[in-house]
């Protein structure tokens, strides 16, 4: 029997390949939803191609764009409810890669309805870490990590205890602009940010690698997935991003995950677990690589990860302040009001300026939320940055 899959966020990068893997095994996979932010035309493609039961636009306004007929039998939803709606329907597997902030409630309704969770948005568990894991617990669900970080830790953690780890490193490839001077910096481009040297990625998660705010919001995540606290959590630059990350044991012993820079294989894994595929989509020529480098992080060059692990220290709401006012500074920076520079700037003065609140609710969340978006927009809209 297929599995039934639902996919939050199909039109972006992972959700594309998410169903680039699902093409290659037809049999093994039935798609029964899909959701998208506000890409109606390719959403119909996809609807068109897999046939869903419905397919849903978290923005309403898209409803006057929407070209090209539905399937028989394919209802179409809009706004927030219009996701939870697809989130809610019954499958086995919900992937959810929806970018931001607003991919956190239909992940908790996902749970809530029973579903394997494939997570591939860091925001949510940056935001709501706790209560999505509270929420798996009670649902007696799986979360399954599709980011390649996460997702190698968690395969190199198969057949071991939490407490026999001491240490987690998560590598960075350090981005495009790695040991670039600061002044170098001052003129870069949005298009030059979304230039990834290794992996092929939607816009913002590009602008992450570049500020190493990703690894930030990464540490945050992976506190919550492992039960693993701050300090047994380190970054490594790896710029050939062939190990995907490496967990030490208390024994000394380490175990590292290497892999193609290609986000189908850990999308794959999460889709086919406990199984693995018997063909696969590409193999690593060991004989072909040269060296493999690993060095730490400079705080001075990587302010945004310095800032993100301050937030994973006070814990609370400051790590929804931290995303909400990075999501708003990354936005900012690629529509050209924002230079790059002023990004972690825009997130050190929102951190200093919302006081985080110690209630993991729901509701502080979200408030949390909101508060950093609006402090952010002020100081971008009203004072601007000097960089």
């Amino acid at each position: 029997m297929a599995t039934r899959v639902i996919i939050l966020g199909s039109t972006g990068s992972i959700g594309q390949s998410a169903l680039d893997v699902i093409r290659r095994y037809p049999e093994r996979f039935d798609i029964v939803g899909l959701a998208a932010h506000s890409n109606s035309s390719k959403l119909m493609e996809q609807a068109a191609e897999f046939s869903p039961y419905q397919v849903a636009l978290s923005d309403a306004d898209c409803i006057s764009r929407l070209d090209g007929s539905l399937p028989q039998g394919t209802d179409v939803l809009f706004g927030p409810d219009g996701v939870k709606a697809v989130a809610a329907l019954d499958a086995e597997v919900a992937l959810c890669s929806m970018v931001g902030a607003c991919g956190l409630e239909p992940i908790l309704t996902a749970i809530e309805t029973g579903k394997r969770v494939a997570l591939a948005n860091k925001e949510p568990l940056v935001m709501a870490g706790p209560r999505i894991m509270e929420a798996a617990a009670r649902a007696n669900v799986e979360v399954l990590p599709v980011d390649s970080e996460h997702n190698a830790i968690y395969q190199c953690l198969q057949g071991h205890r939490i407490d026999e780890v001491r240490r987690i490193y998560l590598t960075a490839s350090g981005g495009p602009f790695y040991k670039r001077s600061t002044e170098s910096l001052r003129t870069i481009t949005p298009e030059q940010a979304a230039n990834h040297p290794t992996w092929d990625m939607g816009p913002k998660i590009s602008v992450d690698s570049a500020t190493l705010m990703n690894k930030g919001l990464e540490i945050i995540e992976a506190m919550w997935l492992f039960g693993v606290p701050l300090g047994r959590i380190e970054v490594v630059i790896h710029p050939q991003s062939i190990v995907h990350s490496l967990v030490e044991f208390t024994d000394g012993g380490i175990l590292a995950h290497l892999g193609p820079t290609d986000m189908r294989f850990p999308i794959q894994f999460a889709l086919m677990w406990p199984e693995r595929a018997d063909e696969p989509m590409g193999r690593l020529d060991l004989t072909a690589m040269q060296a493999l480098t690993f060095a730490a992080p400079d705080f001075e060059e990587f302010p945004c990860l310095h800032l993100a692990m301050e937030a994973a220290r006070i814990g609370g709401t400051a790590p929804a302040i931290l995303n909400a006012a990075n999501e708003a500074a990354v936005a900012a920076f690629c529509e050209h009001r924002l230079p790059f520079l002023g990004i972690s700037q825009v997130v050190k003065q929102v951190m200093d300026s919302v006081t985080p609140s110690a209630d993991p609710s729901l509701e502080t969340i979200l408030s949390a939320d909101a508060a950093g978006r609006r402090a952010a927009d002020a100081i971008i809209t009203a004072h601007g940055v000097q960089v």
